[in-house]
């Protein structure tokens, strides 16, 4: 009987996300096939387990790896697969590995555990019900803006991957085509210097506009149709501030504090505030 390809979710930040259902996975896999060799044996390390055969599996090599990874199943041998950071085969090569052990009748199993796509989705406070996951973008920008042109009428809250180096080019298209939706750029989930940052396309356009971006990031962004924000009127939002203000709160912080309630623009609380008193 063939090994069991094990699909085995890593920490997206904080080690101490682990679950010790993958730690025991990986304690007694023969082989693990990674995304970063350095990287998973610091992960070993640090959970004290000694290192088994590791073998690089990424874009690019996944071509080769796979049959080779099919030797070591079909000789009986566990494999547990995980990326560098989240859940593997997730915008990752490895659903080919895995559609390959299927094709042959090899077990597949998972052991569930951090995903950034669902971590920023959650904390973005958008609509969660239904959700598009498109990870990352086309590079050109030509087929960007085309994609952004054809995620214009998708009525789901949409969750994308994007290298730091492009985000104010994605936050720019993703403004110019999609206009005022609201918006969360989520970056460095888990780890010390994680920044969630809410507010319309525009707004996030404006406040990375220039800036060295480091760190893991992903975007989250209000779909078609779908906007929660728009059901709720521009007095509901003045009224609840003023309530703040009367309790001693400044213009500002009221608009922002209701803004944060309703995941709206500060601007839009406050603007309607300034127009109506």
């Amino acid at each position: 009987m063939p090994g069991t390809l094990w699909l085995v979710g890593t920490p997206i930040g904080n080690l101490g996300d682990i679950t010790e259902r993958a730690r025991e996975t990986l304690a007694r896999a023969d082989v693990i096939a990674c995304e970063d060799q350095p990287r998973t044996r610091g992960l070993l390390s640090h959970l004290g387990i000694p290192t088994p055969r590791l073998v690089t599996f990424n874009e690019g090599n996944e071509v080769r790896r796979v049959p080779e990874l099919l030797d070591h199943l079909r000789a009986e041998r566990t494999v547990a697969l995980i990326t560098s950071a989240g859940m593997p085969a997730l915008s990752d090569p490895g659903y080919r590995l895995v559609a390959a052990c299927i094709g042959e009748g090899i077990p597949v199993d998972v052991v569930p555990g951090p995903s950034a796509a669902v971590a920023a989705l959650v904390l973005s406070g958008l609509p969660t019900g239904r959700f598009a996951f498109e990870g990352f973008l086309p590079r050109r920008v030509g087929a960007r803006r085309a994609a952004l042109g054809e995620l214009a009428t998708e009525p789901r809250t949409m969750v994308l991957f994007e290298s730091p180096r492009r985000l104010n080019d994605l936050l720019e298209d993703a403004a110019a085509a999609l206009g005022e939706r609201r918006g969360v750029v989520a970056r460095e989930l888990t780890k010390i210097h994680q920044e969630v940052v809410r507010g319309t396309l525009p707004e996030l356009r404006d406040r990375f506009a220039g800036k060295e971006v480091r760190g893991e990031v992903v975007v989250v962004i209000e779909g078609a149709g779908s906007q929660a924000a728009a059901a709720v009127s521009d007095a509901a939002l003045a009224a609840e501030a003023r309530q703040l203000i009367a309790a001693g709160a400044r213009k500002r912080e009221a608009a922002g504090e209701v803004a944060r309630r309703h995941g709206v623009a500060a601007n839009r609380v406050y603007r309607t505030l300034v127009e109506g008193s």
